[in-house]
């Protein structure tokens, strides 16, 4: 299992040890068909970039990228992409992941029966971690605790994920951790750290909550792992592999055997990948930032008024969330998330924890959720939450506020027949009101990635795509490829639903 938006890169292997791997990796990718290629190429659009500035053509087809990425350094291919760094993964991450039970790159997988691809009992479980290098231990991270939380906070504060111009790095408050790693079902022992033996200090650290998501039509068990972090300083210390195992090991000995992770990297081999998409709403400040540019030939005062928005919400029956609510939200939710082919198993216990807004002892809160009631009954609703980037050295802004699209229903998208134009506009009409509100509680800029039904709104609320991708991936499970969202070029298709209905956040 692996992180969600892993970031660590370690030192690449020695030239004997390298040589020998880019030689597996180039076997791997010689078998691939001129499609597979293709597709390899799709999943990373900065990939294509580089084929373009290493051949000197502008713009290449797929067939030219497809052609060239023979020629390309294995070292750059398969495990990280990109030369500028973005995504970078280096040959051993690589070989890593060839021992672990997921799909290959190459395997046809179109008649292979979906399902777990490794069988095993909790018998055969080591029951004790791997050791670790001398000066470190293992630990347990108790969350309740406020000073093994801030110690959390700190590590993830200073050495997560971060943009490829180290701008930006996600600030995730303690609410929104308890909130991400305490939900229903939750134990200590998936809060895996690492600290250094004389100093005590919490140097890594990965996490996991159980979850139940239905892949069409199988429902399965899965850690849904999350906020892996290591130290800068000890990146080349090959942690992030014995992280991974060590939480799999606390799953696989409580007889959960398969994971959930996403990551902005390619690894062997995503399900499914969506792209990110950012609605402006406070635009003068994200321009200050850095995080949105002045299009030529425009001015500030234009951009300002173009991402304008009104004051008051225009849906009736428009309210919050309240606890009375969670029978109808949660029925709504799962005829909603039926229409796709991945999707969470919400129980009410869990629909409580991740979408009844509230408050926690600091006054921080976490989500955003609103319902549209008609006749005493929940007809929509749609939620948000928050996570905050810190702003890398400049001197007008420290935080940008970043509200992410969570889960959403309609009943309008379960009427017979179906009338995709009729649900076109209903969402149109939430996700109106759903940047309004987020605009009033001060967020900055609302992002949405092109699962869902999101398609359908995207472009109309002025979401402008964004250079990041977000791959999904299935551990000891082979799930057929679901659609992002995407067409074959890495581009919204708003013609073609996503088979994606799980949102991690």
């Amino acid at each position: 299992m692996a992180p969600s938006d892993e970031k660590p890169t370690d030192n690449p292997p020695a030239a004997g040890e390298g040589s020998k791997q880019e030689k597996e990796v180039k076997e791997a990718v010689s078998g691939l068909n001129p499609q597979q290629l293709k597709e390899l190429l799709a999943l990373n659009p900065a990939l294509v970039q580089e084929v373009a500035q290493a051949s000197g053509i502008t713009n290449p087809t797929p067939d030219q990228a497809a052609d060239l990425l023979k020629n390309m350094s294995m070292s750059d291919i398969m495990t990280g992409m990109a030369a500028d760094g973005k995504g970078v993964k280096d040959m051993a991450s690589y070989k890593f992941w060839q021992t672990q039970p997921v799909p290959k790159f190459g395997e046809d997988d179109k008649k292979a029966k979906e399902g777990p691809l490794r069988l095993q009992k909790v018998e055969e479980i080591e029951k004790s971690p791997a050791p670790l290098l001398s000066g470190f231990e293992w630990v347990e991270i108790d969350l309740k605790s406020d000073e093994e939380m801030k110690e959390v906070y700190e590590l993830l504060n200073g050495h997560y994920v971060e943009d490829v111009d180290s701008t930006f790095r996600f600030n995730y408050s303690p609410s929104i951790l308890r909130w991400a790693m305490m939900a229903p079902g939750w134990d200590k022992k998936y809060h895996v750290g690492i600290r250094a033996s004389q100093s005590r200090k919490l140097v890594a650290f990965i996490s996991a909550i159980p979850v139940h998501i239905r892949v069409r039509d199988n429902v399965i068990t899965c850690s849904e792992v999350n906020f892996l972090c290591i130290h800068k300083k000890l990146r080349n210390k090959r942690l992030a592999p014995i992280l991974i195992k060590e939480i799999t090991r606390v799953s696989n000995l409580n007889s959960v055997w398969q994971g959930l992770y996403t990551a902005g990297v390619v690894l062997p081999r995503p399900v499914s990948t969506c792209r990110y998409y950012h609605r402006p709403l406070d635009w003068q400040k994200l321009w200050e930032c850095g995080f949105s540019y002045l299009p030529p030939g425009s001015k500030p005062q234009y951009q300002v008024h173009k991402y304008a928005l009104p004051s008051k919400t225009a849906t009736k029956g428009l309210r919050e969330m309240e606890v009375k609510d969670l029978d109808d939200v949660v029925s709504l939710q799962k005829r909603y998330s039926s229409r796709f082919e991945i999707a969470p198993e919400m129980t009410k216990e869990e629909a409580h924890h991740w979408l009844i807004p509230k408050a926690d002892a600091s006054g921080e809160q976490a989500v955003w959720s609103y319902v549209v009631e008609e006749s005493g009954k929940v007809t929509d609703f749609f939620s948000f939450y928050c996570v905050e980037s810190s702003v890398i050295n400049n001197p007008k802004h420290k935080v940008v506020r970043v509200a992410y699209l969570f889960y959403y229903g309609s009943k309008t998208g379960l009427v017979e027949p179906f009338n995709k134009d009729n649900l076109k506009k209903r969402l149109n009409e939430l996700i109106g009101d759903a940047l309004i509100l987020a605009k009033k509680h001060k967020f900055d800029v609302f992002n949405a990635l092109t699962l869902m039904d999101n398609g359908m709104f995207l472009e109309q609320q002025k979401f402008a795509a964004g250079d990041g991708t977000l791959h999904y991936y299935l551990f000891n499970y082979r799930a057929n490829a679901i659609s992002g969202g995407l067409d074959a070029n890495q581009k919204l298709d708003s013609t073609l639903q996503s088979g994606v209905g799980l949102v991690l956040p």
